[in-house]
């Protein structure tokens, strides 16, 4: 396979083999800094090392693929000769986007990255030709800013509307006083082998190992009446049982992510059994809230229609494809072969796709929230993709695309303190924090305010987030 590159008269070929080297060659600083940013296991960084080298990657394509547009004789570049156009430099767009993706994703990882990419260019810089380097310059920051309009990163933090309780707990650094629940099947194995670190390093506590077959609720009750201290080692939908067995014996609430995605822990600040073994040794506990459905608890979400299928479907194309187009392929694939539900919400009629209930406000804004800043604002997050007039799904992706979902007359986001939904076909299905079950044709979502007492680590520094 050969590459051709339209840079000016002549025409330039590449053969696979050296294409792949160059590209190494290129942008090998970003693969290594990257690397480096992953290793530290903290959700921040691996997400600025994510976006920083996508953007990289992505200038540095543009630029060996797409010709600058000629400018007029009048223009800053008359003295280029007619029917050419500098050449972008692709050293300084890769570098211009690796910064920007990663300090708009932390800001404390901009200074290191700008320093990292000074280095790398330097030389570029001191004998490139400044139109070139403008030129390349502005292609970078154009590719960085655009994957940020399509995949937001972060956006203000919400109104604290209370703030946060803390509840200091007796330090245990031995385990005693807890019961551990560990379920060794959740995230693939991964449960059990942070089950036997967990007997290691609490030697004090007692263990309790999930069995097939075992009733998690009746479980978790057992546990929490004979505990000072309720621990979980799981995921979601292990936690969440967990959590309602807190909340009823009244005990504070130690989590140890042992499942895939664990978006409740990763929320708390706990991404390693690291993390809840400091927040114990430290006695760091808080106090949040917890939404509630139908009388059901749930920690992370709830949503009705098809949302929970976009979520699979999404995932699914997520690593091929990237977020924001995984996004739009869901939407197509979900929105066209699913029937719109009629439900009346807070009163007002609508025709829903998929609707999203967060407990909790969540980040970014649009229909790909991933985080939530804090566990005890008092508020639901609302988001629902709604249906009507013509081409519906083809105005949610161009929405999508161009980063203006939030101003989709057919997208509704907002931060109720209590929902009431009515469905008029009668009864369907319910998801909870990804289980999905029967629920009644009318529902009623609230929160628990700061009802449940969970340890969260310490603050720590930006590498160690």
């Amino acid at each position: 396979m050969r590459y051709s590159f339209p840079w000016s008269g002549r025409q330039h070929t590449e053969s696979a083999p050296h294409a792949v080297r160059r590209q190494l060659r290129e942008l090998g600083p970003w693969w290594i800094s990257s690397a480096v940013l992953t290793a530290t296991g903290r959700r921040l960084p691996r997400r600025a090392a994510v976006r920083g080298l996508a953007a990289a990657a992505a200038a540095d394509l543009l630029v060996r693929r797409v010709s600058v547009p000629p400018r007029s004789a009048a223009g800053a570049l008359s003295h280029v000769r007619p029917g050419r156009s500098p050449k972008p430099s692709g050293r300084v767009a890769a570098a211009v986007a690796y910064v920007i993706g990663v300090g708009t994703t932390e800001p404390a990882l901009g200074p290191p990255a700008a320093g990292l990419a000074l280095a790398v260019t330097s030389d570029r810089l001191q004998r490139g030709d400044p139109l070139e380097l403008l030129a390349g310059g502005a292609l970078g920051a154009a590719v960085a800013f655009s994957g940020n309009r399509l995949a937001p990163t972060r956006t203000p933090s919400p109104v604290r509307t209370v703030p946060p309780r803390r509840v200091p707990q007796p330090s245990r650094p031995d385990g005693a006083g807890v019961v551990l629940v560990i379920n060794p099947r959740s995230g693939s194995g991964h449960g059990g082998r942070l089950g036997a670190t967990a007997r290691r390093d609490l030697p004090a506590a007692e263990i309790v190992t999930l069995e097939p077959g075992d009733d998690v609720d009746a479980v978790m009750r057992n546990a929490a009446g004979q505990a000072q201290v309720l621990g979980v080692c799981g995921g979601d939908g292990t936690v969440g049982a967990a959590a309602r067995a807190a909340i009823d014996a009244g005990r504070p609430l130690l989590v140890i992510p042992g499942g895939t995605f664990n978006h409740f822990a990763a929320d708390l600040g706990i991404e390693r059994i690291a993390d809840a073994l400091a927040a114990l040794r430290h006695g760091n506990a808080v106090t949040i809230d917890v939404g509630t459905v139908d009388g059901k608890l749930f920690l992370n979400t709830s949503s009705l229609g098809s949302y929970p299928d976009f979520v699979a479907v999404r995932e699914r194309w997520e690593p091929r494809v990237g977020k924001p187009l995984a996004a739009v392929i869901a939407l197509a694939l979900v929105v066209r072969r699913e029937r719109p539900l009629a439900m009346e919400v807070d009163g007002r009629e609508y025709r829903v796709a998929m609707m999203f209930l967060g407990n909790g406000r969540y980040q970014p804004h649009g229909f790909a929230p991933g985080w939530r800043p804090r566990l005890d604002d008092g508020r639901l997050d609302l988001r629902m993709v709604t249906v009507a007039g013509r081409l519906p799904f083809l105005r949610l992706a161009l929405s999508v695309l161009t980063g203006r979902l939030g101003r989709s007359k057919l997208y509704i986001e907002d931060d109720p303190v209590d929902l009431l939904v009515r469905r008029p076909d009668g009864p369907g299905l319910l998801a909870r924090d990804g289980e999905i079950g029967p629920a009644p044709s009318e529902l009623e979502f609230g929160k628990l305010r700061r009802r449940l007492t969970v340890y969260r680590p310490p603050h720590r520094a930006v590498l160690d987030r």
